[in-house]
């Protein structure tokens, strides 16, 4: 047999070979390289003997010994899977900082420590990193490998992997899915473990383990092993800084370390905090400048997002002027042309792990917003991207809009249309108002401020008709500022938030401070108005309101009348609003003494009021509610009761069980039940009125006084009189001291006061209260006012008690004229009077027949 002829080559640069073996190399800049490796004995054995295979890792230690409040998502890793085949990896996906790689360190420790190994850390940020992590896996198992080129190595790494079962393999701080693409799949007879920022479709692993910030207690924990400071002083100091923080973990860490060794107080480090985030977040311990910080961490995924998305990066911007609470992604509509954009923005912030997003909310955690911020440069219109649509107009058209004046503009066009009083637009104002509250706080108060401020007003009307009268003051405070700046002093929108402070002022009890307020408003609306403006007419009777809560009802009385009178001949008898006229004219008519003058009105007022506005509005409960007292004043506490009832079915159903005027509705009908001697039905009433007061107004409010004055009568009528004695004695105090030693009310409170005493026999004590009760009510509502009549009597059952009885007389008969001119001859006050001055009379008339000759 002869050999077949060796095939001729096809080209001139080609070459044929039959059954030569070696190296053929064609091509102009061919070259060939052998290499001879001469090994000593023994270097082809494996570094590390089979039986020793799981004692081998590269884990790093652990950056912090403290490591708390993770204690679920460690027994989640703990129960995954380790063994078998056909095991999907797991990833741990949260924001930079939230202590991802913390969390899969310690679990991949104490899965060293418990027998299993390998187990072997990856840095995979970069698929160079991730095979050359591979490849010291290879070289670790058999020094041999040193000689394969990496991508050989690592994948030598791989194949043994997939022949043992039991080893644990971490890739850290993953950023790109088709980095790891080529292992996941074929790494399944083991636990693989990857954790990354970015939130993308990553494929061969199973349900993400989503970490979110720590909760509190572990914030405070952490930060107090750190420090060492574990005595409740520091506690409450160091609990600020946590929520200062965010709950986040590195920072926590990094301030805790700060503390620790600079021994700096945590009120020192939260000051410097809030006065300059940049610098503090930028700090680390001395001594240890490797130490990784909240700022350079997310520098660099700043910078990684300007590059992947400028539009994502400068919508991030924006949002770092709103608050870390959860905000409607409908505010965001108008921010890019068209929704596709936006939906498209928004999921490039959250692959990025720098938003938390939800179907209807985007959520910025508050340390990111500070570190934007803080290095959100100034505006340059030659580097913004066109993307974002600048939707604040400004007279300055080469120069775009700062991030926090758009952020302004698109809270302004979210706000919900129709009143901020009506109930139905309250959910959508709640879910708005902390952003529009921290938005509001990297405003100018210079330049066009007219946004800032409509946004200020219209919140703070929300805020006011929820009844947090505190929570409405500063916005009140800072929009009559920016306003009146901008605008001028005699400007309508001036008087507006003049007018809108002065409420909120008498809500806190403050009518002292309301009153030039309101002065001044009305004089501002009646030069740029009229006199004959339904806006005149509505500062008119906030003013009287302001009166009356002095207890200057008289000089209040021609301030109601007159804005009756403007608001019906401008609006017509069945507006809503000339049914609030009428039943402020009726109230103050009550406060004079003057009941049967104010019953039709508040009956008119109620049948306005329904008919405009349904039987379920909240104010239809306020006029059910005022016509009740009314007949309750006139002592028809029979028909009052229903009344009552109603009002506040509906005021806890429009306006909720925690406002305060559901506590005015709950007080109400107790006192009805009191005025009908049913005491032990009025006690939990009024204790829930006065707990909802207090928790609404706080401790030193006029109202929660009231209540508390309501309460203690309710206890001496039970009999529980040491009960009722420091509820009356406390709300005293709180009343002089928030509305003075001569208002009306103070009155009340000391007449109530001297009852409690009498009741327990402290009859001399009671006495110079009741004289007081009695002369600071005649000088503020004069001589024949019923409550005059009742300081009256009460005066005279005092001296009585103490057997003055001829004093006594004369205080009664005048104590029955007032009443019976005031009331009638048929009122139960009337019969009242009546009954004690013939017990007087018939106790002196004894005594005259006892007495010696």
């Amino acid at each position: 047999m002869t050999d077949a002829q060796t095939p001729p080559a096809s080209g001139g640069r080609s070459a044929a070979a039959g059954h030569s073996s070696g190296v053929i190399a064609t091509g102009d800049q061919a070259r060939i390289e052998q290499r001879t490796l001469v090994l000593p004995p023994g270097a082809l054995q494996a570094a590390v003997p089979d039986e020793a295979i799981t004692r081998l890792n590269n884990l790093p230690a652990p950056d912090s010994r403290v490591f708390k409040g993770r204690d679920d998502d460690l027994a989640f890793l703990r129960a995954l899977p380790s063994t078998g085949t056909g095991i999907v990896a797991q990833s741990v996906r949260g924001m930079g900082g939230v202590g991802k790689s913390t969390l899969v360190l310690h679990h991949a420790h104490a899965y060293f420590r418990a027998g299993h190994g390998p187990v072997w850390w990856i840095e995979a940020t970069t698929s160079a990193s991730v095979i050359a992590e591979l490849a010291s896996l290879a070289t670790a198992l058999n020094p041999v490998h040193a000689a394969l080129p990496l991508d050989e190595a690592a994948a030598w790494a791989v194949t043994w992997l997939q022949g043992r079962t039991g080893w644990l393999l971490i890739f850290d701080n993953a950023e790109e899915p088709a980095d790891l693409r080529p292992y996941l799949g074929r790494l399944s007879t083991g636990q693989v473990l990857v954790t990354t920022r970015r939130d993308l479709p990553w494929h061969d692993l199973g349900t993400p383990l989503r970490l979110d910030t720590l909760p509190p207690e572990a914030s405070l924990a952490i930060l107090q092993e750190i420090t060492g400071r574990l005595s409740e002083d520091d506690a409450g100091s160091l609990a600020d800084l946590a929520q200062e923080l965010g709950h986040l973990p590195l920072a926590l860490q990094q301030a805790g370390a700060y503390l620790a060794q600079t021994r700096t107080s945590p009120d020192t480090y939260l000051t410097q905090l809030r006065a300059d985030p940049a610098g503090v977040l930028a700090a680390t311990a001395p001594g240890d400048p490797q130490q990784r910080t909240i700022a350079q961490l997310w520098s660099v995924t700043l910078n990684a997002l300007h590059d992947a998305d400028p539009h994502a990066a400068e919508l991030l911007r924006v949002m770092a002027h709103f608050a870390p609470d959860p905000l409607p992604r409908h505010v965001l509509t108008t921010a890019l042309p068209t929704p596709q954009a936006l939906d498209h923005v928004l999921g490039v912030l959250a692959a990025y792990s720098m938003i938390t997003l939800t179907d209807t909310t985007v959520t910025v955690h508050r340390l990111v917003q500070t570190v934007v911020r803080t290095t959100t440069p100034t505006p340059n219109p030659q580097r913004q991207p066109r993307g974002i649509r600048r939707l604040l107009h400004r007279n300055r058209p080469t120069a775009p809009p700062h991030p926090s004046e758009t952020a302004l503009t698109l809270l302004h066009a979210a706000m919900p249309p129709g009143s901020p009083e009506d109930v139905a637009t309250w959910p959508d104002w709640q879910r708005l108002l902390p952003h529009i509250q921290t938005t509001s706080k990297h405003q100018p108060d210079t330049g066009d401020v007219s946004e800032l401020a409509a946004l200020l007003g219209r919140a703070t009307f929300y805020v006011w008709a929820r009844g947090q009268a505190a929570q409405a003051l500063p916005l009140e405070e800072r929009a009559l500022q920016i306003t009146e700046t901008a605008l001028g002093p005699d400007h309508p929108d001036t008087a507006t938030r003049l007018n809108n402070l002065a409420l909120t002022l008498s809500d806190l009890g403050r009518h002292t401070e309301a009153l030039p307020l309101a002065e001044r408003a009305l004089r501002v609306t009646e030069t740029t108005l009229g006199p004959d403006h339904p806006t005149t007419a509505l500062r008119l009777g906030n003013l009287a309101v302001t009166l009356s809560a002095m207890g200057r009802h008289t000089e209040a009385l021609p301030l109601e009348e007159r804005a009756l009178q403007i608001t019906e001949t401008a609006l017509g008898p069945d507006n809503p609003t000339t049914a609030t006229r009428l039943g402020n004219l009726a109230v103050t008519l009550s406060d004079l003494g003057r009941h049967t003058e104010a019953l039709p009105l508040q009956e008119r007022a109620l049948h306005v009021t329904e008919t405009a506005l349904g039987p379920d509005h909240p104010d239809t409960a306020l006029r059910l509610g005022n016509l009740a007292s009314t007949l309750s004043d006139l002592g028809r506490h029979t028909e009052a009761l229903p009344l009552k009832e109603r009002a506040l079915q509906v005021a806890e159903i429009a306006l909720g069980s925690d406002h305060p005027d559901t506590a005015t509705r709950l007080g109400n009908l107790a006192q009805t039940f009191s005025d009908l001697g049913r005491h032990t039905e009025a006690l939990p009433l009024k204790e829930r009125a006065l707990h909802v007061t207090e928790t609404a107004l706080g401790p030193d409010h006029p109202d929660t006084a009231l209540r508390l004055g309501n309460l203690a009568q309710t206890f001496s009528n039970l009999g529980r009189y040491a009960e009722a004695l420091p509820l009356g004695e406390r709300a005293l105090q709180v009343t002089e001291t928030a509305l003075g030693p001569d208002h009306p009310t103070t009155a009340t409170r000391l007449g109530n006061l001297a009852y409690i005493l009498s009741d327990l026999g402290r009859h001399t004590e009671a006495l110079p209260l009741e004289e007081r009760a009695l002369r600071v009510t005649e000088t503020a509502l004069g001589p024949d006012h019923p409550d005059t009549a009742l300081r009256l009597n009460n005066l005279a059952v005092t001296l009585s008690d103490l057997g003055r009885h001829a004093e006594a007389l004369p205080l009664q008969e005048r104590a029955l004229q007032v009443t019976e001119t005031a009331l009638g001859p048929d009122h139960p006050d009337t019969a009242l009077r009546l009954n004690n001055l013939a017990r007087l009379r018939q106790v002196l008339s004894d005594g005259e027949r006892t007495s010696p000759p």
